[in-house]
């Protein structure tokens, strides 16, 4: 009997991938069928869908589903969803397309075929809509809105059936773990409660103290890193990880972390994603997700707790996996040690600040990063690697 949590919306995980001994036909099959190229973001998306880790979605959203999510965090059905999950394509290829036919959807390096989706509908979307109710705001320097607005101007909404997890799970062996795997790792490690640590970063001080933090509440953490495609001046996912590997080798106690990578690009959507990343982290099985200063922010489009105000703000009952809010921090030179802000009564001239933006920017001007801001074994990683 497990006493994890249960998947999100659902008793069971709703895996989409095809049954091993049927990939080769239907990968013959594909040959036949017209095609779709999938953007990145569409990639990651497909994947969260194939491996039931958005349970208890079965496909890419229709118009009733697309506009409703946009409006109203919510399905047509009234499922609780903060973020569309949406396949696009050029009006030219969509025209093409006949509602009820089988398409092949085309990884974009490789030009592999990934999925199936059966067509059910095809739309087109109100991109100021979307971006203004997503991100808050209609440009193309917010890079979430930027994806939207650049994508094709029709959406395609049907069922999927997944062939492969796709060269993220390739390139990250080690770390990329399905929610099933995710969940038989707790349960091994006789883990009830999991607080789930999201990150796009290498994990500075005050990463650590909230996740030590976490630890008091919760019987283990699961440090969940973002693979999928980020920003420019992000570091890459694979240095990132290294990095934090090394941090937890040197600095949690053993048996306490696991770590491990997921496929999605980042979309920089703030309190939207923060709802997003606690319905996924659900059905990986974690009972809480931490949020902490500027959860999936970017450049102030979002105010610095407003991914923890967004969970007052939503129905009661609308996910069970609950957040660890948590203030800013800062290493405080007169108490010798990383603290919460609200938590300290020495002067500010006694703080240290700690961010994520802080440690890239000393990065890459070659600045000497103090251990109150990183440990020295996660700086060795980062100035060797990048």
């Amino acid at each position: 009997m497990s006493f994890l949590i249960k998947p999100y919306a659902s008793h069971a995980l709703k895996d989409l991938f095809i049954k091993h001994d049927e990939i080769a036909a239907v990968e013959q099959y594909a040959h036949s069928l017209p095609q779709v190229r999938l953007s990145q973001r569409e990639v990651g998306d497909l994947i969260m869908l194939g491996m039931g880790a958005f349970t208890p979605l079965k496909g890419f959203m229709n118009y009733a589903d697309w506009h409703s999510v946009c409006q109203h965090m919510q399905t047509s059905n009234g499922t609780f969803w903060p973020i569309p999950i949406t396949l696009s394509t050029d009006e030219i290829t969509a025209d093409k397309l006949t509602i009820g036919e089988d398409v092949a959807l085309i990884e974009p390096v490789n030009k592999t075929v990934i999925a199936i989706l059966t067509l059910k509908e095809k739309y087109k979307i109100d991109k100021a809509f979307e971006c203004q109710q997503i991100f808050k705001v209609v440009s193309p320097d917010h890079p979430g809105a930027k994806m939207v607005l650049d994508q094709g101007n029709v959406n395609l909404a049907g069922a999927v059936k997944v062939l492969s997890l796709g060269e993220l799970a390739q390139n990250f062996s080690k770390l990329f773990i399905t929610p099933k795997e995710a969940r038989d790792l707790f349960s091994k490690n006789n883990w009830k409660t999991i607080a789930a640590f999201q990150t796009r970063n290498p994990m500075h001080r005050a990463h650590e103290h909230i996740a030590k933090e976490a630890l008091k509440e919760c019987d283990g953490v699961f440090i969940h890193s973002l693979l999928g495609q980020v920003k420019a001046g992000d570091v890459p996912a694979h240095i990132r990880t290294q990095a934090i590997q090394v941090l937890i080798e040197n600095y949690f106690k053993k048996g306490t972390v696991i770590h491990a990578g997921y496929p999605l690009a980042m979309r920089y959507a703030g309190p939207r994603e923060a709802l997003l990343h606690a319905i996924f982290r659900q059905n990986y099985g974690c009972s809480h997700l931490i949020i902490g200063r500027d959860h999936a922010g970017i450049n102030g489009y979002y105010t610095e707790f407003e991914a923890q105000e967004i969970f007052d703000e939503i129905p009661e009952n609308a996910l069970d996996i609950k957040p660890l809010k948590y203030n800013a921090a800062h290493f405080c030179q007169s108490c010798g040690d990383t603290v919460f802000t609200d938590q300290c009564q020495h002067s500010e001239s006694d703080h240290v600040s700690l961010s994520g933006t802080k440690l890239r920017e000393m990065l890459a001007n070659g600045e000497d990063i103090p251990k109150e801001i990183s440990r020295p074994e996660v700086v060795k990683v980062l100035r060797e690697k990048m």
